[in-house]
């Protein structure tokens, strides 16, 4: 399915973000790496610079890509390649600088309907949300929306979906636990991308940002 023009604009700027916050990233480890590792962990170096110079490797494939895209198809397949080559970053990053791997954990959406609604447990939705793009499609709102923007389409929906809001109904369980789920995707997602407010639809494209 083809992008309208606003939206991959939208959808290629936030990457571009990403991919030169992540790029500015790896620089710093390898320098960090030169630092802290070439006396007593020479070894371990030059695994790390060899992982570190693939990443930049791979974004510079991602970025020549992202100029060629123009379906959905093929967006959500390079923002998952982005998505493993950050993860990817924090394994050298973590070994570089001896810390524990910062992991992307998924919140129990299950827990949180529970404590929420003070019932029993919930049975899992097997379909996750695995990308921006159908995160903000349930969301409601239009993607690259902030998250200030995508916080009070939340608030809205859970005050009409709830069971308390609905006689103890709940049969829109379902969808809450969906919209939970994406709500979720997009807290993690527009916090570890450091994506800021996207351009609006009339704003001129400006190449150089």
């Amino acid at each position: 399915m083809p992008f309208s023009t606003a939206k991959f604009l939208k959808f290629r700027t936030g990457m571009q973000k990403r991919i030169g916050s992540l790029r500015a990233k790896t620089e710093e480890s390898l320098d960090v790496a030169v630092e802290t590792m070439m006396e007593e962990r020479v070894d371990g170096f030059f695994q790390v610079e060899h992982g570190l110079e693939e990443v930049i490797k791979s974004l510079v494939e991602i970025e020549e890509e992202l100029e060629v895209i123009r379906d959905l198809s093929g967006a959500m397949r390079l923002e998952s390649r982005l998505e493993f080559v950050e993860d990817r970053w924090d394994e050298f990053d973590s070994e570089i600088r001896e810390r524990p791997r910062r992991r992307r954990k998924r919140v129990s959406l299950a827990d949180m309907l529970k404590a929420a609604s003070g019932s029993g447990p919930l049975s899992e939705n097997p379909t996750g949300v695995n990308n921006a793009v159908d995160a903000y499609a349930i969301m409601g709102v239009e993607f690259g929306s902030s998250l200030a923007d995508v916080t009070a389409s939340f608030r809205t929906k859970a005050k009409q979906l709830h069971p308390d809001a609905n006689n103890g109904d709940r049969r829109s369980e379902p969808e809450l636990r969906r919209m939970l789920e994406a709500y979720q995707f997009l807290k993690e997602y527009l916090s570890l991308s450091n994506t800021e407010p996207m351009r609006p639809p009339d704003r001129p494209y400006n190449p150089s940002e």
